[in-house]
């Protein structure tokens, strides 16, 4: 969906220019991703209804350096003096839409399996999978490599933390249960027990 612009004030030149480059001019009453005001006088006003949006203010012509080190001082997020060029604003804004844009979400794709890191959610085929903690930690280190087969002795070390291997059960129930939810949303086996070396992600089943 094209970015939301609120104009300050009315004016046919920038809603027809900013139009045709993609943008959406919205009223004052719609949530804009950022707002173009004509002096600082609007701002405090217009944050109190659409909260912390970004701000670029396009100054009158007698602007100095005062004015614009008050505009960034009061929260703006740039400041151009009229008369200006269309072309220069029009970065401007771009380039202030790309700094306060929020993160994308990094994702670990391996076949139909998807992660999402900030918040943690793993999906088969757009379907959530609830993975308890070791669960989730074991799935990332397989989609690290897809194609490896990772030996037991490298899981328990890297995922759990073991420096003294002895004899536990442990990678090998996870294991299971990991294979088990993944399986309850989508075909599988997704985890595979290649016998006697460890486990590697099986994403393909042709």
């Amino acid at each position: 969906m094209s970015n939301a612009l609120h104009l300050g004030e009315a004016d046919a030149f920038l809603t027809r220019h900013l139009t045709s480059d993609g943008f959406r001019v919205v009223s004052d009453e719609a949530p804009p991703d950022l707002a173009l005001l004509p002096d600082l006088t609007e701002l405090d006003e217009f944050r109190s209804r659409h909260g912390d949006v970004p701000v670029i203010v396009l100054g009158p012509p007698e602007s100095d350096t005062v004015d614009r080190v008050r505009a960034f001082e009061r929260g703006c997020d740039d400041f151009l003096a009229r008369p200006f060029d269309y072309e220069e604003l029009l970065a401007r804004i771009r380039a202030v839409l790309r700094r306060t844009a929020p993160p994308e979400h990094e994702l670990v794709v391996a076949g139909p399996i998807r992660v999402d890191l900030a918040t943690r959610t793993v999906t088969v085929g757009g379907r959530v999978v609830r993975l308890a903690g070791k669960e989730y930690e074991l799935l990332l280190k397989l989609m690290t490599d897809p194609d490896r087969v990772f030996t037991k002795e490298q899981l328990l070390r890297e995922v759990w933390g073991f420096m003294s291997l002895g004899r536990t059960r442990t990678l090998d129930s996870h294991a299971s249960r990991l294979r088990r939810k993944l399986q309850e949303v989508d075909e599988g086996p997704f985890v595979l027990n290649v016998w006697g070396v460890g486990y590697r992600l099986l994403t393909g089943f042709d």
